[in-house]
């Protein structure tokens, strides 16, 4: 399965060199992909085909939910090293969110949380042979910011009031040039609103996709460089990236997760903003 993955990956980049018509940038086959090129005739294998990032994404969180579930399964005084490593990671969190919205910050913590820990586990399953990232499909980062946005404009509504939110987005005048510049200032931030989820998704799925597809070509380098002794396995092109792939993919997990505490805080009341 894995050799397969590896040359049918190969098989898409020297197609791209070789001047063949390709729908944009191609990442490693995965097992989804495999079955339906050999089982293309059975109707569920076709199913899922169509919706392999809606498999592989599920998929990421049934993975965290047996992890959470190990973990926390016998907490000890003493934890183990999935307890230590999942206590870690809450803790680094709260700190972070904490630390930007202030105490109040607390409430948000499992929703940022989840959120960091399920991206970061769709960034680094395109790094496992048969198995594809599900954030280097747009549609995939777009349902994740369209979720941010609407919790991040529940927050506003609940936390100012109706009044409040829509003061809030007129840009709190208090002042007359304050109340002559709201034609201009609600619909800015009305406009606003709407391009911070569209800038989180095209950011998360520009990065991933092109870490993904990067990795397929050298894949494929290294088994084109091979070709004339018809070796079965390539040069390993592809091992320096991965390290690379590893700490991209985790810092946009970060900064995905970075930016919704930030609209968070912008979004509450001033009164509750942490101090500087």
């Amino acid at each position: 399965m894995v050799d397969q993955t590896i040359r049918e990956g190969a098989h898409q980049t020297a197609q791209a060199a070789h001047g063949a018509p390709q729908e944009g940038l191609k990442e490693l086959a995965n097992f989804i992909t495999l079955l339906n090129d050999f089982f293309h005739d059975i109707p569920f294998i076709h199913f899922l085909h169509q919706w392999e990032n809606v498999v592989f994404s599920l998929i990421a969180g049934l993975f965290l939910v047996v992890v959470s579930f190990f973990a926390v399964r016998k907490k000890t005084l003493i934890p183990g090293p999935l307890q230590n490593a999942l206590e870690y990671a809450v803790e680094s969190l709260e700190n972070m969110v904490v630390g930007i919205i202030g105490p109040r910050g607390k409430a948000y913590v499992p929703f940022i949380g989840t959120l960091f820990l399920y991206i970061l586990t769709q960034n680094l399953m395109g790094l496992i042979p048969g198995m594809k990232a599900p954030t280097s499909n747009l549609n995939t980062t777009i349902a994740l910011a369209i979720c941010v946005f609407f919790y991040v404009q529940g927050i506003g509504i609940r936390q100012n009031g109706i009044f409040g939110y829509i003061d809030h987005l007129m840009g709190s005048p208090r002042d007359i040039v304050g109340w002559i510049m709201v034609p201009l200032n609600f619909p800015l931030h009305i406009l606003e609103e709407f391009i911070k989820p569209m800038s989180l998704s095209l950011r998360l799925f520009g990065n991933i996709l092109g870490e993904d597809s990067l990795i397929a070509a050298f894949v494929g380098l290294g088994i084109m460089a091979l070709s004339f002794i018809h070796s079965p396995i390539g040069l390993p092109l592809q091992l320096p990236f991965f390290l690379l792939s590893m700490l991209l993919g985790t810092i946009q997990a970060l900064v995905f997760s970075l930016l919704t505490t930030i609209y968070i805080s912008l979004m509450l009341p001033s009164s509750t903003h942490g101090t500087e």
